[in-house]
């Protein structure tokens, strides 16, 4: 029997995590832009609620739906039994802790990024000095890269179910998928270009 491991959705999400440091240095170069508004605590604040709680959210109450690439993903009716499975996983206490901790990780770097941003004044000194033109790319930059990290470690923390644990997980039925998690782009029964993840 096919280990759920094995599913192709499940290692194409936890690839993308490659993407988030891009997204971390434009977060970086961003923050170098202008002066800091005052109280400084005031542009953490806002760039916490603007790129963390959202994610955060959605992965506390109605995960990312994995199997998806880009702007389409596979109708909840095309999904095989073992992937409603794996949906399901997604809906444990255990991935809503994780989602929890990589949010308080999240807040950590970007005070930790916040610190470091002014060494990176140089590269952006040609750009408009406009700190609202600042905080809005960085915000952007730290929302993709949040969203890049969460989904990832949501995906490691079902790599690290057990076999047993896993065989006796109820599926999510095609009804529920919708309701409860977060399903991106347009459905599609088939992913042509990757046939194979839409039939195992």
């Amino acid at each position: 029997m096919r280990s759920f491991r094995s599913e192709p959705f499940l290692w194409i999400h936890l690839a993308g995590i490659a993407v988030a440091p891009l997204g971390l240095l434009v977060v970086c170069l961003a923050l170098a832009i202008g002066d800091p508004l005052t109280p400084f605590w005031l542009e953490l604040v806002i760039l916490a609620a603007i790129a963390i709680v959202p994610i955060f959210w959605m992965q506390w109450s109605r995960p990312f739906e994995i199997f998806s690439l880009l702007v389409i993903a596979l109708r909840p009716d095309a999904l095989t039994v073992e992937q409603r499975k794996i949906l399901s996983l997604f809906k444990t206490t255990k991935q809503r802790l994780l989602a929890l901790i990589t949010a308080l990780m999240m807040v950590a770097l970007l005070w930790e990024i916040y610190q470091f941003a002014p060494i990176a004044a140089l590269p952006v000194v040609n750009f408009p000095q406009i700190r609202i033109l600042g905080l809005i790319i960085a915000a952007v930059a730290f929302l993709v890269s949040n969203l890049f990290i969460q989904v990832p470690i949501s995906v490691l923390g079902i790599l690290f179910t057990k076999e047993e644990a896993f065989s006796t997980i109820e599926p999510l039925t095609p009804e529920q998928i919708p309701q409860s998690l977060t399903v991106p782009g347009f459905r599609v029964k088939k992913i042509p270009l990757i046939p194979e993840m839409a039939e195992s």
